[in-house]
């Protein structure tokens, strides 16, 4: 199997849970299984100590009190130190073994996820916070990387372990046996009939967890605006309830597994009891030697310590079953693909009687129909929550329609792959999304395979000339994690310079100027005028005057198409359209 296969391979049907998660290992599952066997050796060979220590009482009560003619008590203790030294061997041994696997399984299930990323509808983001994602990547990860590197190998060496001993006791006597073994089944039967109480405890422990992750990401993201608005005080109170309320569901969880778990242990240990009581009534009756109760007593507790293995291993995998699910379902995501041939002969953006909700709950779009076409400015416009952002959205396949088609001049963009889509789309979006690169290397995005000297002339038309040449090294100058060195303006402009490089045929502008200052937008407009020359061009703008320069204006109220023409034309049916720009002109000259 080649690890690209490995990485997609544990999503296969009909495996069990550690078969889906050794798929992920590739070639190297087959170094867990010889670590598995490795630890079952060394688990027997870790009993022999134990032998020799029965043969050396044995030969001493055999010739006391001569204890001097007893031969062969230091042969015994260097075969107890060679044996002893050979189980520590092997152990390691095998555990390198799962360590090597466990590492690539862990490396795989990375590379799997962040592919399942890449290709999951762009919306996808939308609605999932990117630090339950990184939880989802890392987290569960690092939990099967701890399962498979030692929790496998150890429970492998504590089966070998009860196996060997079970044969080993009923050789010895059945009675004495059953007598130090009866506790064990049931100790594992509290430890299941409590799963069905805990599972739901694990779930919510993990969620809550994954509530307080998503608190503090939010908090790294919006420090600024808390802080500008003076609310770091209820912020904080609300992240500091989160936190108080996940640790006390996982006190909670910890406590119920625990009573679960030592209660368990603690009736395997009647075993120890029950062996002394059994053993010494079979002395009386001269049905048992004193030997024979002798090696009972003297290996009975260790039996118990591969079980104990056992029972933290399934309280363990109560836990790792919750993380199993969401890996489970974060893989069962459906993923944006289509076809790669997309040759459409315009690029006209048609709306089909289109209609769509997030996650199948309130309709946001209803029968939208309309057509921005090749060559114009076509503006969506409307209050608040009307569906404006969703059609760009899904203009360039973020989400796809729950009904109705979103054509680019008759090509369905349901067909084809948004890698493919999106070559011909350029977006500018209110917020932009920078790295912490050059001015340069952020630019270049829009091209990566653009020399400089085209980089450069996208800068210029984006007017990005007059604020680059304040940095201190120009282009090269670093501008921190998201443009933080930045103004929105200037932010804006790289933006829109990385649209001019990419010269994609269809431009998605959504709320491009809303933040700006009127210098600022004055500068932004002018970039914007030599981006959108010829091309297909759908805007969201709430400004009247950015909309009245449009070809087409398109009017949505609660997610359908209330009107639509050009802006002379609305003006003169004095409609919603009409309604929106008197109620804009009279709010501005009120401010005035």
């Amino acid at each position: 199997m080649s690890e690209s296969q490995a990485t997609k391979a544990g999503d296969a049907r009909g495996k069990g849970a550690v078969g889906r998660l050794l798929a992920f290992a590739g070639p190297r599952k087959a170094l867990t299984y010889l670590g598995c066997a490795l630890s079952a050796v060394s688990m027997l060979v870790s009993f022999g100590p134990y032998v020799c220590v029965w043969l050396v009482a044995r030969d001493l009560i055999a010739v006391a009190p001569d204890w001097g003619a007893a031969t062969g008590i230091a042969a015994y203790g260097w075969w107890a130190f060679g044996l002893a030294a050979a189980s520590i061997l092997l152990y390691f041994a095998g555990l390198m073994c799962t360590h090597l696997a466990a590492f690539r399984c862990a490396s795989n299930m990375r590379k799997r996820t962040t592919d399942q990323l890449m290709h999951a509808s762009l919306g996808y983001f939308d609605t999932h916070a990117s630090g339950a994602l990184r939880r989802v990547v890392d987290g569960c990860a690092a939990e099967t990387e701890g399962i498979l590197a030692h929790k496998l190998p150890d429970t492998a060496g504590s089966i070998a372990m009860i196996v060997g001993m079970l044969v080993l006791f009923f050789v010895f006597d059945w009675r004495l046996a059953l007598a130090s073994l009866w506790s064990c089944p049931v100790g594992l039967a509290i430890l299941f009939g409590a799963r069905r109480a805990l599972q739901p405890m694990m779930e919510t422990t993990r969620m809550r967890g994954l509530a307080t992750s998503e608190d503090i990401q939010e908090a790294l993201e919006c420090v600024r605006e808390v802080r500008a608005t003076n609310q770091e005080e209820r912020y904080l109170e609300h992240i500091h309830a989160d936190v108080d309320a996940a640790e006390r569901q996982a006190a909670r969880s910890e406590i119920a597994c625990g009573i679960a778990v030592n209660g368990a242990q603690i009736v395997l240990r009647l075993g120890l009891a029950t062996t002394v009581l059994v053993g010494a009534s079979l002395i009386l009756e001269g049905s048992c030697t004193f030997m024979t109760l002798f090696a009972f007593l003297l290996v009975v507790s260790r039996i118990y310590a591969p079980f104990d293995q056992c029972l933290m291993l399934i309280a363990e995998l109560f836990s790792a079953k919750t993380a199993a699910a969401r890996m489970k379902g974060f893989y069962e995501e459906p993923l944006a693909q289509g076809g790669e041939k997309y040759e459409p002969a315009g690029h006209d953006v048609s709306f089909e009687n289109v209609s769509f909700s997030y996650d199948g709950i309130e309709k946001v779009l209803d029968g939208v129909t309309f057509t921005a076409r090749e060559g114009e400015v076509t503006a969506l416009v409307g209050p608040s929550g009307s569906g404006k952002s969703t059609c760009a959205r899904l203009a360039a396949r973020l989400w796809d329609a729950d009904a109705g088609r979103v054509t680019v001049d008759g090509v369905d963009v349901a067909g084809v792959d948004p890698e493919v889509l999106l070559a011909d789309f350029s977006v500018v979006f209110q917020d932009v999304l920078l790295f912490d690169d050059t001015v340069m290397g952020n630019i270049r995005l829009g091209r990566r395979g653009a020399t400089d000297e085209e980089v450069l002339a996208a800068a210029r038309a984006a007017n990005c000339d007059e604020f680059v040449s304040r940095l201190p090294q120009g282009y090269d100058t670093m501008i921190g994690e998201n443009g933080t060195r930045l103004s929105g303006g200037e932010r804006q402009r790289i933006s829109i310079a990385r649209a001019l490089l990419k010269g994609a045929p269809v431009v998605l502008l959504d709320e491009a100027t809303a933040s700006l200052d009127v210098e600022n937008e004055t500068e932004v407009q002018g970039a914007l005028s030599r981006l959108l020359a010829g091309k297909t061009v759908i805007v969201i703008a709430h400004r009247m005057r950015t909309v009245m320069s449009a070809d087409k204006v398109v009017v949505l109220e609660d997610g359908r198409v209330a009107e639509q023409g050009s802006p002379e034309g609305l003006l003169a049916t004095d409609g919603l359209f009409a309604r929106m720009v008197r109620l804009q002109t009279e709010s501005a000259n009120w401010a005035l």
